[in-house]
């Protein structure tokens, strides 16, 4: 298939390029944690097809994005993914990641490489079996610990381990889950609850709020190199005797904003300008359906960028 070729990087009103398109195709999952933002189930049905997705992306290539990930929900659950994952990397891209929470990825890891999946990540908080239990409501730990496992032997690099840290859930396994990762060629990635304007969730967030001050502070001791990522909020990397540990902090802040260089699509098919924010949607896949040209779904997404500004704007 003919690659579009790259005509322009487009910038927002505050000089910001987008480089990353990130596309949620599905909300529906295999587990129920207990931490999840969920936003409500859209009817199969109503999910895009992956020959839709490959438009969507061969677009937004047009205005200069380099990078997609793939996430859900679970986006595993999805029968047609290797299908999808296929398609999209036709397009041409320097990298293809996946967000998923492992249970399928032992069966799934050899075939999403080959179809051109580049890196994933790994939402798995415990190696306690009754822990896993109570996160997720399921008996699946094995099979997460697997699709680690099986991701690393199959070649996708990095692998990483999103595990959020909660008091006195799974704080006291930071460092078995570290040595974990190690042992296994994957970095452990420690996600630092975030605070919400939800009263249910505040209370959730004051109950297990684990602060990762001290653990930095331990870190930085400990560490052989410490790299920090610029352009995702500032975020430290840890080097410590041959394993690595990333520390993603919540993001409300002026450096998040400023150096925010992402666009999302909803699973229904939405461009979603803003992560924190749902007042300032675009509908993209309607007028796909309704039979728009490639250059009149380029306006589209333009429109979209037109709609982004910082969140934090009394910081940024």
């Amino acid at each position: 298939m003919t690659e579009i070729k790259i005509e322009e990087k487009v910038m927002d009103k505050f000089e910001r390029p987008l480089i990353s398109l990130r596309i949620s195709i599905t909300n529906r999952c295999n587990v129920k944690c207990f931490y999840c933002h969920h936003d409500g189930i859209v009817p199969r049905n109503y999910e895009m097809t992956s020959n839709e997705m490959q438009r969507i992306v061969k677009v937004a290539k047009e205005i200069g994005i380099e990078k997609i990930r793939l996430s859900g929900g679970e986006p595993l659950i999805r029968d047609d993914i290797v299908d999808i994952v296929t398609k999209i990397s036709s397009v041409g891209f320097r990298d293809i990641s996946l967000t998923t929470n492992g249970v399928l990825l032992g069966k799934y890891a050899e075939q999403l490489y080959n179809a051109g999946l580049t890196r994933v990540n790994v939402s798995f908080d415990t190696l306690n079996p009754e822990t896993y239990k109570r996160i997720t409501k399921r008996d699946y730990m094995e099979l997460a610990k697997n699709g680690v496992e099986r991701a690393v032997k199959a070649g996708l690099n990095p692998v990483k381990v999103n595990m959020v840290v909660m008091k006195g859930i799974n704080d006291s396994e930071i460092w078995d889950m570290f040595q974990f990762c190690k042992d296994t060629g994957a970095i452990l990635q420690l996600i630092e609850l975030l605070k919400t304007e939800n009263c249910q969730e505040s209370e959730f967030f004051d109950e297990y709020h684990f602060d990762m001050g001290e653990l930095e502070d331990e870190l930085s001791k400990i560490s052989n190199r410490v790299k920090t990522r610029r352009f995702m909020q500032d975020r430290k990397k840890y080097f410590v005797n041959g394993g690595e540990i990333e520390i993603v902090r919540p993001m409300d802040n002026t450096e998040f904003c400023k150096n925010c260089t992402r666009l999302r699509i909803t699973p229904d098919g939405k461009i979603k300008p803003c992560l924190l924010r749902n007042d300032n949607l675009v509908d993209l896949i309607e007028p796909m359906r309704r039979g728009f040209s490639d250059e009149e779904l380029k306006k589209v997404f333009l429109k979209a960028i037109e709609n982004r500004e910082p969140y934090f704007t009394d910081k940024c």
